[in-house]
């Protein structure tokens, strides 16, 4: 019988995620001239060894039982993925990771169709004001050109669609099994798909390619545990972690200067999501009173 996590266990294990995730971006940002699934399948292969050694070493079944929401998680999070890694390569990485965080607007609108969840009217609004957060980043970065914007707005898409799937899947998987999926269908599309354009890796890029995996596996690891544990609504804002951690990186470390109209439009997308799940929360609270 799975067993109920506290919240600030949750939590905890979303801000680890985005800590390991903001070093995985700088380390696909510092290798963006390689094909991007090239870095897809450095990044999926790696990890596709660790959960089989997770799952061998505690003997557990690699299959599951939901086959068909684990392959569908698998493949919605390797179009996700691909896109992202691509979207890293067309603008800044503070962008590109403030923008993918629209995710949870698309994973609203998905869990009205799939879940039978209700949005209020508010919500709606705060949907609105993030959309308006978006044409500020855009308008005022020329960096973010309008393929650039299509790919990264995709990648969300279909990551809104993850967080619904694991919803969906809940505790009757184990964590590393739904990564396991992910990983190893990524590792098979994106290594037959990089053959194609391969270009071998130079010095230090291979010892970096290779955390990829670790690194990729852990973080994909504590967001699925988390998303399992606690709402999406409720631990996904923590998440928004990785965009100041990536900020940080991109400016001090590849020279990514954002513009404070460039800055004023990343807040508003994040402010708009946090407010969401502030509202969210207190129609609960006033549901149960």
């Amino acid at each position: 019988m799975p067993t109920t996590t506290p919240l600030y266990k949750a939590i905890a294990f979303m801000v680890f995620s985005a800590i390991a995730f903001s070093i995985m971006n700088s380390i696909i940002r510092y290798v963006d001239h390689l094909p991007t699934f090239e870095l897809v399948f450095f990044r999926s292969i790696g990890s596709v060894i660790c959960t089989f050694l997770f799952l061998q070493t505690f003997n557990i079944p690699k299959w599951g039982s939901n086959k068909k929401l684990l392959l569908t998680r698998a493949v919605v999070g390797f179009i996700a993925m691909s896109l992202f890694y691509k979207a890293l390569q067309l603008m800044p990485m503070g962008s590109a990771v403030s923008l993918r965080y629209l995710s949870p607007f698309f994973a609203a609108a998905l869990a009205i169709i799939l879940l039978g969840e209700k949005v209020k009217p508010l919500q709606w609004l705060f949907f609105g004001t993030a959309f308006i957060g978006v044409v500020i980043l855009k308008g005022f970065d020329a960096r973010i050109s309008m393929i650039g914007l299509a790919v990264i707005l995709t990648s969300s898409f279909f990551s809104g669609m993850v967080y619904v799937v694991i919803r969906k899947i809940g505790q009757s998987e184990h964590p590393v099994v739904v990564v396991h999926y992910f990983m190893l269908l990524s590792s098979i599309c994106a290594g037959l798909m990089s053959m194609l354009t391969w270009q071998n890796p130079q010095g230090i890029e291979w010892l970096l390619l290779s955390c990829l995996g670790i690194l990729g596996f852990v973080a994909q690891y504590f967001m699925t545990k988390a998303m399992q544990a606690a709402e999406a609504n409720l631990i996904t804002p923590f998440k928004y972690a990785e965009v100041v951690f990536t900020i940080l990186i991109g400016w001090a470390y590849f020279g990514e200067n954002q513009t404070w109209i460039a800055l004023l439009g990343m807040l508003i997308i994040v402010a708009s999501l946090l407010a969401n799940v502030w509202v969210k929360q207190r129609l609960k609270i006033n549901v149960r009173n």
